[in-house]
Formats: structure tokens, C-alpha cells, sequence
């Protein structure tokens, strides 16, 4: 039985949880085919070993033709772009077409449910108006999916977590300033038990939506390490902002012998 235990001292994003899926030995260009399944273009992907601090990692992004915003686009009055983005049932359509893996399509589905009602609630919008830019919508599909592909592909049976770290202050998006939390991280922590610890020295977002809703959906259980099973390797995934100190997810893998 194998389990991944998160360790989030420095929050979650999608491309921070793919990096440190690679670093622990998922092979990316197994990992691009079976992304490719989904059934959409327009984006490439990019996979670096490299060094911060001294440690090694994996740097994974995706490479789409504009500048990624926050995901989805938050005014009814907005209708007329609507044509550029991607409503959740449009999403929710593409990944039930796919040739993904059923426990992949279950997965990706329930964190996209997590965050369009996150999202929702936030904006006060039905669920059937909110919907992703067109480069949001892509990015947050590649990650989401990629998680829940570079898991299959680990055979992981368990994911366990860490307390999130996230940090403080306010961020810059398209429609003004979000505190951090950002609304919809906070939204889905609303009725869970997920542990979330400030950091006040970081003056932007560590936990991004994407982020909350893989860890909602994906993870059953928060604490320390397990102590009593065997760790096989460790795997780190870094995050693009800089926060003035290490930006990483560090993965641990283990694996209990029956």
C-alpha cells in the first residue's frame, strides 16, 4: 500500500504538486500521453530539474499564450466574453469524453465541483454562470487532471497532508485586490477540518485554488509524518512566486509492505 504524505510548509499550487509528482519519478513523457488523452491543445509543458537553496527539484509549468490570471472571470455583466471562456459543465463535458482513466474522471470532476462552488458562493453567481478564462481554464484543466494522472501513474492508495501554510496580506488580480486567503480558498475551507497556519513574514498567496481543491478532494487525513511506515523517496515541486524563502511542496512516498 503506498501513501503520499504532502508536506505544505510552504502552501499548494496544481504546477507545485505536478513538479514534486515528477521529482519522485513519474516519467513526464509518459506523463504527457497520458495527459494527452483528455483531448485538448493549446498548451505545452515544461519540466526542469533545478536547485534553490541548494536542494533539488522539479520546476514543472504550463506554457499557454497569454499571462495566467485567476481562473475565473467573476462579473454576470461580463456575458460577452463568455465565448472565451470555459463554463464548469463544458469542462465537466470534456473530461467525461475523454480516454482518461475512471478514477482520474472522478477525481478531476470533484475538484472542479469544489471550485466552481467555492467560487459561487464568492461571487455570488449561480453555479451555472461561473466559468474560467480561456488561459485560466486551460492551466487549472492541465493541473487538475495532471495531479490526479501523475497519482494514478505513482499507484498512490492514500494521500496525507501537512497543516497548509498560506501567507498574508494582499494579492493584485484582474478585478482589484483579494486578501490572502484568497476568498475561494477560504469558501472551501468552510465545514472541513483542513488546518491552514499564517505565515506573516509572506506577503502574497501560497495556497491557490487549484491548490485547495486538489487537497479537499485528494486528501483523507492532516498531521505529521507517519512514523512507522517506510519512506521511499522524497520529491519536491517548486512554486513561482517569490516569497523570500523556500517555495516548495516537498513529497514524501511510502510504502507499507502487507
Amino acid at each position: 500500500m503506498r501513501t503520499l504524505y504532502l508536506d505544505a510548509f510552504s502552501g499548494i499550487s496544481g504546477d507545485m504538486f505536478i513538479g514534486a509528482l515528477l521529482d519522485l519519478g513519474v516519467d513526464f513523457d509518459q506523463f504527457k500521453q497520458e495527459l494527452a488523452k483528455l483531448g485538448v491543445s493549446g498548451y505545452q509543458l515544461s519540466c526542469q530539474q533545478e536547485a534553490k537553496s541548494s536542494i533539488y527539484g522539479t520546476n514543472f509549468d504550463v506554457l499557454l499564450p497569454h499571462e495566467k490570471d485567476h481562473g475565473f472571470i467573476e462579473e454576470a455583466a461580463h456575458q460577452h466574453h463568455h465565448h472565451h471562456g470555459r463554463h464548469l459543465q463544458e469542462i465537466l463535458d470534456l473530461i467525461a469524453n475523454s480516454d482518461l482513466s475512471d478514477w482520474v474522471k472522478e477525481k478531476a470532476n470533484a475538484v472542479f465541483n469544489e471550485i466552481a462552488q467555492a467560487e459561487a458562493v464568492v461571487h455570488h453567481l449561480p453555479l451555472t454562470e461561473v466559468h474560467f478564462h480561456e488561459v485560466g481554464a486551460l492551466d487549472s484543466i492541465v493541473d487538475i487532471v495532471g495531479c490526479c494522472v501523475a497519482l494514478e501513474m505513482l499507484q498512490v492508495d492514500t494521500v496525507k497532508c501537512s497543516a497548509l501554510a498560506d501567507g498574508s496580506g494582499f494579492i493584485q488580480v484582474a478585478h482589484g485586490q483579494m486578501p490572502v486567503p484568497v476568498p475561494a480558498v477560504m469558501q472551501m475551507r468552510v465545514g472541513t477540518t483542513i488546518p491552514i497556519k499564517a505565515r506573516p513574514e509572506v506577503h502574497t498567496e501560497l495556497i491557490t485554488p487549484t491548490g485547495m481543491g486538489l487537497v479537499k478532494v485528494l486528501v483523507s487525513e492532516f498531521g505529521s509524518l507517519p512514523e512507522t511506515i517506510t519512506p521511499l523517496k522524497i520529491g519536491y515541486g517548486f512554486g513561482k512566486r517569490e516569497t523570500g524563502g523556500f517555495n516548495a511542496l516537498r513529497t514524501v512516498l511510502f510504502e507499507k509492505k502487507n
